[in-house]
């Protein structure tokens, strides 16, 4: 889980203060909901009137081909 915060938090974009029009600061990512999808909510602050604002990443569930799984599935053969 904390390699998910880290990947979130990496690709983050800071939103602009609607109030300064300067960029926010990052003030802290947490776990909204973890079945059935993964939702992080970031949470940023402005330095100059400390409005808050919050942003969310949501990842999508993504499925390995079973030819990639550890232990591939048996095939079965005609005779």
């Amino acid at each position: 889980m904390v390699d998910r915060l880290r990947s979130a938090a990496a690709q983050l974009e800071a939103p602009a203060c609607p109030d300064c029009h300067i960029e926010m600061k990052w003030f802290r990512s947490e776990l909204l909901a973890d079945e059935p999808t993964p939702i992080i909510a970031h949470l940023f602050v402005c330095p100059h009137c400390k409005r808050a604002a919050q942003t969310e990443t949501i990842f999508k569930a993504g499925k390995a081909p079973t030819d990639k799984l550890s232990t591939p599935r048996p095939t079965a053969s005609a005779a």
